[in-house]
């Protein structure tokens, strides 16, 4: 069965399935739209299995662009909006597309991109005009096969890789989501993740698959409180976000005083939320039951959780692999890491839920997917009850000195301080220890916390080779679209500024000062 169709079919007429500042978009009408529009673009001589590129906010433009593209039995491939012109026609050079639909906000910036490639790009209200008329017959679809989107993320060479969604990938993924989540159609996502993040936009497809609906807030990192506030007013039952979304509420706004009567459920995945964060949540929401997930673009989202009723002796843990997907831990020699022991192997997936690749790239394919499996390059361990801990990724462990160096351990430690709103740790090119260890904080005041207590907390918690050789302190760590920090632009930051002090730009382009 087509995806969009399974996801449309849920949720009654008059509930609403999007919320968006003042506007409701209810179950019935969003069906109407999507069909329409799908039928416009067959009807205008697209066809099955062509490329449509999708650039905008969360918004009812995006869901709707985006449903009707698979719908008709194209490929949706939703770009990054905090991208670049070179990644823009990267991307769309590389998919071949047949027609990029824009926002209203990005429109005047992305049309001259697509012109310089020949590449139209139609406004929001040039895709409305499209969509007049009652929908006929779509085109059959091959669930396992064929493709519902392209969701474009960086490969180990640097270039953008489009990993290959089908619909069964998502349907899978959609529907194991759902029960272990025990999502209802009276249930109501906040939502803060772009739709271009796999994780966004499982919640799109969770939600909608629930019967549900969701609240789409596009200023969180602007503005928290409204948010919050915005929550409260639709009476949200559920939030998801990556670390930074929780540690931003937890030491940045009034989340913990605040109250959320419907407020059942917390997501958390794209990457390892500091124990002390989740302790603090769990606190001050004791009835609030959390989620910590773990996946990639590669399994289409999810690919493991963690029951709530185990994060008590738990803590830590991803927990097991979900219904329709196997996970292993496996050592170099392609055997399992005994459960109990402190081996590390590398975590390797199976299932439904995992893509076939990525779009023509037979060489990243060849190094992620292997007979049938998607080797994650995430290491980890299994204790006694074959609940998985992951260590670390294989790209961000530091080698520093001869040591193999955990990023994840030593941000775990420094998070530890309460005045410590985000830290990331990465290792920066030196001649001697082959890799320093720098580390970068945002804290609440640098008046109350500084490199040297920062040091001496590590000194007292880790092993010498592990303390930071120094400490950096922004204003704002560099996010992308999805909240996620970029190391990368971290090391850049290092490598361009002077010995003491230099200005670095934040995730919205400001002049951060850096001390260390």
């Amino acid at each position: 069965m087509n995806v969009a169709e399974l996801l449309l079919t849920r949720g009654d007429d008059s509930a609403p399935a999007v919320w968006f500042r003042n506007k409701i978009v209810p179950h019935g009408e969003l069906r109407r739209q999507v069909n329409s529009l799908a039928w416009a673009l067959l009807g205008r001589g697209y066809k099955k299995g062509d490329r449509v590129g999708i650039l905008s906010e969360n918004c009812p433009f995006f869901v709707v662009s985006y449903l009707a593209t698979m719908r008709a039995g194209m490929v949706a491939v939703p770009f990054p909006t905090e991208l670049s012109e070179e990644n823009f026609q990267k991307i769309a050079g590389h998919a071949r597309l047949k027609n990029v639909f824009v926002s209203d906000r990005f429109f005047p910036r992305v049309v001259p991109w697509g012109r310089k490639m020949g590449l139209r790009a139609m406004s929001e209200s040039q895709v409305q005009a499209l969509s007049k008329g009652d929908a006929g017959c779509f085109p059959e679809v091959d669930a396992r096969h064929d493709l519902a989107a392209l969701m474009f993320t960086s490969g180990s060479t640097g270039k953008p890789k489009g990993v290959m969604i089908t619909h069964r990938n998502i349907e899978c993924n959609s529907r194991d989501i759902l029960s272990y989540m025990d999502l209802k159609s009276d249930d109501r996502a906040m939502v803060v993740l772009p739709f271009h993040y796999c994780f966004g936009a499982s919640l799109l497809h969770t939600l909608l698959m629930a019967g549900g609906s969701v609240v789409l807030n596009n200023d969180f990192h602007l503005y928290p409180e409204t948010m919050l506030q915005e929550m409260q007013r639709t009476e949200c039952t559920g939030l998801a976000g990556v670390p930074s979304t929780y540690q931003i509420l937890l030491r940045k706004s009034r989340f913990r005083k605040m109250s959320f009567p419907r407020l059942r459920w917390f997501q958390q995945a794209g990457g390892k939320l500091p124990n002390v964060f989740i302790d603090e949540l769990r606190g001050a929401f004791p009835q609030t039951r959390f989620f910590t997930m773990y996946g990639q673009t590669e399994a289409c989202a999810r690919l493991s959780y963690l029951p709530p009723e185990q994060l008590p002796k738990r803590l830590g843990s991803i927990g097991k692999g979900l219904p329709s997907t196997r996970l292993e831990v496996l050592k170099v020699d392609g055997k399992q890491v005994p459960a109990g022991s402190d081996e590390v192997g590398e975590i390797v997936a199976s299932g439904d839920n995992i893509a076939p690749g990525y779009w023509e790239d037979p060489e990243e394919t060849a190094k992620y997917f292997r007979g049938g499996k998607l080797y994650t390059g995430d290491l980890a361990r299994v204790d006694s009850g074959g609940f998985i801990f992951i260590v670390d990724r294989e790209r961000e462990i530091i080698k520093s000195g001869g040591n193999r160096v955990s990023a994840k351990e030593i941000e775990d430690v420094i998070a530890e301080l309460a005045e410590v709103v985000e830290v990331a740790a990465v290792g920066v090119a030196h001649e001697i220890l082959g890799e320093a260890i720098y580390v970068f904080v945002v804290s609440l005041s640098e008046a109350r916390v500084s490199p040297e207590m920062v040091k001496a907390h590590c000194r007292r918690r880790l092993s010498s080779f592990k303390i930071p050789q120094e400490v950096v302190f922004l204003r704002a760590m560099p996010h992308n679209g999805a909240g996620k920090i970029i190391r990368r632009a971290l090391r850049e930051m290092i490598g361009n500024r002077s010995p003491v002090t230099t200005d670095c730009p934040d995730s919205k382009g400001d002049p951060v000062t850096v001390h260390t």
